[in-house]
């Protein structure tokens, strides 16, 4: 008693850690990831993050210690020199699969952010996109074909309702005179139809099917 206190036992200094580390933040708050791109900040969950194995971003957030080497800010978020503007195309579809790029977007720069990330299914879709808007660029205009044909009265109905192979009814236009069939007076009707003729492939216009010629 009075004497100067030594130093505190094994035991009790493993009694005063285990109280300390009470008073940290609870293990689950690990799973939210700060991210810095290009000076935006994005929050996501590893989860998310990790969901393609090879890519870029599960290499650094992996929950097993980081494959790769990231400096990080005052705030503690991964510093990534890339373009933020792109990126929120890439984080969504990690969140729920689906490609979405709003209209201001330019395809080719998500598609550029997708190469970096090393997501391959994402390079796939973005490409596939490109492509189809390439194709339908290349179309050109819908160009609509017009044909006038003769029928009687008592051939209209069955006449419109055959019609296929892309042809639908216009106009109906009367000519004006009838004459005598049998005991009837048999009116004539001329009916245009249209089709629309984009089936053009780089180009090349293809010839309609034979059903579509007569």
């Amino acid at each position: 008693p009075g004497g100067t206190p030594g130093p505190p036992s094994p035991r009790a200094a493993g009694a005063a850690a285990g109280s300390a580390g009470a008073l940290s933040p609870p293990a689950a708050a690990s799973k939210w990831v700060r991210l810095n791109v290009g000076g935006t900040y994005f929050v996501s969950t590893r989860q998310t993050l990790c969901r393609e194995p090879k890519s870029f971003l599960c290499r650094l957030c992996c929950q097993d210690g980081p494959e790769l080497g990231s400096d990080k800010d005052e705030t503690g978020a991964y510093l990534i020199d890339r373009d933020p503007t792109y990126f929120g195309p890439i984080l969504n579809y990690l969140r729920h699969g689906k490609l979405i790029i709003n209209k201001e977007l330019a395809e080719e720069g998500v598609l550029e952010e997708a190469e970096f990330y090393n997501i391959a299914s994402l390079v796939r879709l973005v490409k596939e996109r490109i492509r189809d808007n390439e194709n339908r660029t290349s179309q050109g205009p819908v160009k609509h074909v017009y044909r006038v044909l003769q029928c009687q009265e008592e051939e209209l109905t069955q006449m419109v309702s055959t019609m296929s192979d892309g042809w639908k009814f216009e106009q109906l236009i009367s000519i004006g005179s009838s004459y005598n069939y049998g005991n009837e007076d048999q009116a004539e009707f001329l009916c245009v139809v249209s089709r629309e003729l984009n089936n053009s492939t780089n180009g090349i216009v293809k010839e309609p099917s034979e059903k579509a010629k007569v």
